[in-house]
């Protein structure tokens, strides 16, 4: 048997202290870069039955997936719209209550609706088949002012049904003329359909942060000083989703500007 002789233990040694080392300072750095992040809500109204929808909820998951924006923590949420259903494939995760909210911002902004589509914090409206601009717009959106806003989830119960705490803080962005609201939305990862009819006959399609459900929970009160909105709502989930991959995200919108003001978002307890 071979002795490794004093002199190549010790650097042996000193190299694994310096290793060790830098590798807690690299997770140090790593947790401190990601509470620097802000949130920026990105919303995707896509169909399975477009052709051109495919590229964009590819270009999602990976912007969800590799956060790759250093200020930003990127919040998804896919909005499967039913305007492409009479066209041969009916979208198995569409709404009209999808279609409504894209009308909204569409009345707003005084475009037309199309498909794939990419809002940014309920500001920015473009065609999603371009990363460099979608970046671009992210980066931008994480350079704003945000509202302080905390979730979390609590034990789920014997129904199915989860409580979430949330605290809104003092408004940060507001207009004095608008109304703060306050949404919360269940998304689903990991979603796919074999699609047999249609534009996107043939294909397997694969999604992320499928919206599964949205509602208005309340409005934030914009002259308090600290909390402008605390809330426990119960989610009920339903018994298709795969909890694993079910996530909810609450986020102040204003009424009339659509402006999403903060975010926040967390995974619901198994």
């Amino acid at each position: 048997m071979r002795t490794i002789p004093r002199v190549n233990l010790r650097l042996c040694c000193a190299l694994l202290i310096a290793w060790s080392a830098f590798t807690a300072e690299s997770h140090a750095q790593t947790a401190v870069e990601q509470a620097a992040r802000k949130p920026v809500v990105i919303e995707l109204f896509t169909s399975e039955g477009c052709s051109s929808c495919p590229p964009a909820d590819v270009l999602l998951q990976k912007l969800e997936a590799q956060q790759p924006i250093a200020g930003a923590q990127i919040i998804a949420i896919e909005e499967h719209v039913d305007y492409w259903n009479h066209d041969g494939w009916t979208d198995p995760y569409s709404s009209a209550e999808w279609t409504k909210r894209q009308q909204t911002y569409v009345a707003l902004h005084r475009q037309d609706a199309y498909t794939p589509e990419f809002v940014i914090d309920g500001r920015g409206q473009f065609v999603a088949n371009n990363a460099q601009q979608a970046e671009a717009e992210i980066e931008k959106a994480s350079s704003t002012v945000k509202t302080e806003v905390s979730i979390s989830a609590a034990q789920p119960d014997a129904q199915g049904s989860q409580r979430f705490n949330i605290n809104v803080g003092k408004l940060a962005g507001s207009k004095t003329d608008d109304i703060a609201e306050v949404w919360i939305a269940v998304t689903e990862d990991g979603l796919h359909s074999s699609v047999s009819l249609g534009e996107n006959a043939g294909h397997v399609l694969h999604h992320t942060a499928t919206l599964r459900a949205l509602h208005k929970i309340g409005v934030a009160d914009a002259g308090a000083v600290q909390a402008s909105f605390t809330g426990a709502p119960v989610v009920k989930l339903n018994s298709h989703w795969d909890p694993k991959n079910v996530h909810v995200t609450v986020f102040v919108q204003e009424k009339k500007s659509r402006e999403i003001l903060g975010a926040a978002s967390t995974k619901v307890k198994g």
